[in-house]
């Protein structure tokens, strides 16, 4: 009783910490739209931190008009998306073949990718550049969706290992008893187990290759081809910036990976549960 008594005052403090937490967190986004509905005047002097005092919905109008937003972004989308698809059917199939096949050197294979996690890219950047050129890839998508794969599939891997270590060999006994082969086993049963995983990596990955900036600006410099985070470069100026426009295209820019979070959200919460429900 007296245990519940203590839990019962803790709570409200817990909430209130809670509710805390959420508004320091939700708050910087809530800036960032305000921002995009500033002028400059307000954004520095008058008014920084506030709700803006006249809604300046032709910052949207500019972002996306004058300063070739849709085509940054199209190519962000683009590069995105075939990085996801690249990095997860690349990582799954080699995951599953480490972590549950027989055969010479396969733990040298897993060790070799897992140690790309620890290469910088600044380490690589010169001889990669070399490597695009030399394989006619420079001012393609190529130049961008093969590296970032490269770079994505070692975490992946690895997060991916973890999961069909965690799932029971009995499963695909009994499916092997029953006829099926290693491919249907694998399509059937294996994949629709590990969806919370992948959830949780199409997240990371579309995170990691949607904000890259560094390998985007060495390896692209064709205008076409340039991505959403090059983009903002060009609202700056030499004498004076749209900073209300460029607020504007950073939420923008914001909306894809809000809305991947938001559809993806529920496989994440069940990936912390997915080991220990699969093993019960």
């Amino acid at each position: 009783m007296n245990g519940l008594l203590k839990l019962r005052k803790k709570n409200p403090l817990l909430g209130i910490l809670l509710w805390v937490y959420a508004g320091l967190s939700v708050y910087p986004l809530l800036w960032m739209i305000f921002y995009s509905l500033k002028n400059n005047n307000e954004i520095f002097v008058t008014n920084p931190f506030g709700i803006p005092t006249h809604f300046r919905f032709e910052n949207y109008v500019d972002a996306w008009s004058k300063f070739n937003v849709p085509q940054y972004f199209s190519n962000s989308l683009l590069v995105a998306a075939c990085t996801v698809v690249g990095t997860i059917v690349l990582s799954v199939t080699f995951s599953y073949a480490v972590a549950r096949m027989q055969w010479r050197f396969k733990e040298v294979a897993r060790i070799y990718v897992v140690i790309g996690m620890f290469i910088p890219v600044q380490v690589i950047m010169i001889p990669l550049a070399i490597l695009v050129r030399d394989f006619h890839l420079a001012n393609t998508y190529g130049a961008l969706i093969v590296p970032y794969i490269a770079f994505n599939i070692s975490f992946s891997s690895m997060v991916f290992y973890g999961f069909f270590r965690s799932i029971p060999v009995e499963l695909e006994e009994s499916a092997c008893m029953d006829g099926a082969s290693i491919y249907r086993t694998f399509y059937t049963i294996i994949l629709p187990i590990i969806k919370p995983a992948m959830a949780t990596m199409v997240i990371f990955v579309f995170l990691s290759s949607w904000n890259e900036f560094t390998m985007a600006l060495i390896l692209i410099t064709k205008e076409s081809l340039k991505t959403l985070p090059l983009g903002l470069l060009f609202f700056q100026g030499q004498f004076t910036t749209n900073w209300g426009a460029m607020g504007a295209a950073m939420t923008i820019a914001s909306l894809p990976t809000v809305l991947v979070y938001i559809l993806f959200s529920e496989q994440v919460e069940k990936a912390m549960t997915v080991g220990s429900a699969v093993k019960g």
